[in-house]
């Protein structure tokens, strides 16, 4: 029971500080579930992150119910899951009521600006931790390469990018790399 209230209790905080979302996010959460208490190898994160990432919904909700899942169950991923939403669920009930009266307030887009770089540098940060766990070796800046030209340079969709650079990495890992 203690573990569990653990648990709830920082993605209850992940889900209050998740500002930017998606990849901003993930740095936040390698640190809690990661390296702050081990409910996840390192290696595993990199799976959560891949399969958070092709599965619907954001980073943080899925990610939540990975760990709540592996830790409790189906009942542990939906409370997990719960705990992430609640503080962003309550924060949008707020906002959007309150919207339009503070839409042009100099000082909540004043505060917006600051936020905006930061987000950016906690997507990076969040990219320089999974690139520590997932460049293993030469073929791995290879897969790097094919991906980030995909999407970046000749616009292909994430998810036919993971699919393609899934299917290279089944042939390549697989069946070419055992032959030598």
């Amino acid at each position: 029971m203690e573990l569990l209230l653990k648990v709830c209790a920082a993605f209850l905080k992940i889900g209050a500080f998740s500002f930017g979302g998606g990849y901003a996010v993930l740095a936040f959460i390698q640190r809690e579930v990661v390296e702050g208490n081990g409910w996840v190898a390192p290696a595993d994160f990199v799976n959560m992150v891949a399969i958070a990432e092709m599965t619907p919904g954001p980073m943080a909700v899925n990610s939540s119910t990975f760990v709540g899942y592996n830790l409790f169950g189906i009942g542990g991923g939906i409370l997990c899951t719960a705990c992430t939403l609640a503080v962003p669920f309550a924060l949008s009930l707020i906002v959007a009521a309150s919207f339009a009266k503070f839409r042009e307030n100099r000082r909540l887009k004043d505060a917006l600006s600051g936020i905006r770089p930061v987000v950016i540098g906690l997507i990076g940060a969040a990219c320089l931790s999974v690139a520590k766990i997932s460049m293993v070796d030469g073929s791995s800046l290879i897969f790097f390469a094919i991906a980030l030209t995909m999407v970046w340079k000749c616009k292909v969709s994430p998810i036919l990018t993971l699919v393609t650079c899934g299917a290279l990495g089944a042939l390549f890992y697989g069946v070419l790399l055992p032959l030598f």
